[in-house]
């Protein structure tokens, strides 16, 4: 029986999804949190196998919050279960521990093959976002550029991509701003532009918070 645990802001949603399972043989649902504090404490206090988790659960502030839970139980399986849009947010949260992600508008038996799935070592992920994601990893597109590389990196470029000055990016990231210069130089090779403007205009589109 794999216990599954659900954490959504949402009462409907226990109560949709308990009686959506209460027949099965193979999905016992043994718990549910309204708030991210109280999943981050049962997590500790009982057996769980999986977690089915909306990003938009109060008090998990950013995506990134995940690794976190991931690194700190490492036998729980996460299973993405949200209202926000998986070309979006899915690779965000695949990347930072997720074994699978499944929107709301989504068939409730879908729900079922994605628990089956990520329970057993899987990854679930729709058709759709398979192929958004392989769009991604074409050489040309500035997702999979990002996608490459380093946290430091990604936290240079964020912060230049809001305007700051070298200075004030090597005082933000105690870091001296000789280093800034290397890594504004290796960026620009990295994302395939010659100057900042260049580098404002191909990432116009893409949030870089969620990385």
């Amino acid at each position: 029986m794999i216990r599954v645990f659900l954490a959504d802001a949402y009462p409907i949603v226990h109560k949709g999804l308990k009686a959506l399972f209460s027949n099965s043989n193979e999905i016992s649902i043994v718990g549910k949190v309204f708030h991210y504090r109280d999943l981050v404490e049962n997590l500790t206090s009982k057996k769980v196998d999986l977690v089915v988790l909306e990003l938009e659960l109060p008090g998990f502030e950013e995506i990134r919050l995940l690794r976190k839970l991931k690194d700190q139980h490492t036998h729980v399986r996460f299973l993405i279960y949200s209202s926000l849009n998986e070309n979006i947010y899915a690779i965000s949260a695949l990347k930072y521990g997720a074994s699978g992600y499944l929107c709301k508008d989504a068939p409730l038996n879908k729900l079922k093959d994605a628990i089956l799935k990520v329970s057993t070592g899987g990854v679930y992920i729709t058709n759709e976002l398979a192929e958004h994601m392989a769009f991604n990893e074409t050489e040309a597109n500035p997702r999979a550029m990002i996608n490459q590389l380093s946290e430091r990196e990604i936290q240079v470029l964020r912060l230049l991509v809001h305007g700051k000055r070298n200075k004030e990016i090597a005082i933000a990231l105690n870091i001296s701003d000789k280093t800034v210069s290397t890594y504004r130089s290796r960026l620009m090779k990295k994302i395939k532009v010659k100057n900042l403007v260049e580098m404002l205009k191909k990432l116009q589109h893409i949030d870089l918070d969620m990385y």
